[in-house]
């Protein structure tokens, strides 16, 4: 099959203290992990997406606005242009998983980098595998150094070892002001997480149909 990119971006943090209110002292409750895939021939697209929002909102082109910045009609326009892409382009595709952080056994919590690796991996070794090459470019705040295996060589082996796969997998991080594809990724973390976090459902009721999506410890 072609070959195709897989941008990812998170929302939510690794933190485990739930004795106080999220934003207030406390950790998240839920922590979101969303990519676009998208085959090499589309890579203009979510560049697209991303450029009509600054047009139209007429934001700066030389500061990056992420979706903690955008207000509620930002975010619809935002979730309305995605699902538009993802209906004319159907290769194009979103996934996320979502971990209900409160429901982790307390052994796997001494090392939230091996949880965060096996997300991405039930997010996306299903997708990767059907591929020959997959360029994938998380933010760099992405990868978690602490593990043993880093991010990279834990999907590689999964692939070639569980999945009995041939794909090639390039992992090339790349901060989101650099990247547009991660700029979509972590709008659509946000829709995600503010579904699951805040119980703001408007963005998530648009873009859910069109988003293959997993839950882990509900």
């Amino acid at each position: 099959m072609p070959d195709v990119t897989i941008a990812l971006d998170e929302s939510g943090d690794l933190g485990w203290k739930f004795n106080a209110p999220y934003r207030s002292g406390g950790s998240s409750r839920f922590l979101t992990i969303a990519s676009i895939l998208y085959p090499q021939d589309k890579k203009q697209h979510p560049k697209r997406l991303i450029r009509s929002l600054y047009k139209k909102f007429k934001w700066p082109t030389h500061e990056e606005v992420k979706w903690a910045d955008m207000d509620s009609f930002q975010r619809i326009e935002f979730a309305e242009k995605l699902k538009a892409l993802t209906v004319s382009h159907p290769e194009i595709k979103l996934l996320s998983i979502t971990v209900r952080k409160e429901n982790v056994q307390e052994h796997i919590r001494t090392d939230g980098n091996k949880l965060y690796n096996y997300m991405i991996g039930l997010s996306l070794l299903n997708e990767m595998k059907d591929y020959d090459k997959v360029f994938f470019i998380p933010d760099p705040r992405s990868i978690k150094v602490k593990s043993g295996n880093s991010m990279h060589d834990y999907l590689q082996t999964k692939l070639w070892f569980d999945k009995r796969a041939n794909t090639i997998l390039t992992t090339t991080p790349l901060e989101s002001q650099s990247c547009k594809a991660i700029q979509v990724a972590d709008m659509l973390s946000g829709v995600v997480q503010n579904h699951y976090e805040d119980g703001k459902s408007d963005y998530w009721r648009i873009l859910e149909p069109h988003i293959s999506n997993r839950e882990l410890f509900f």
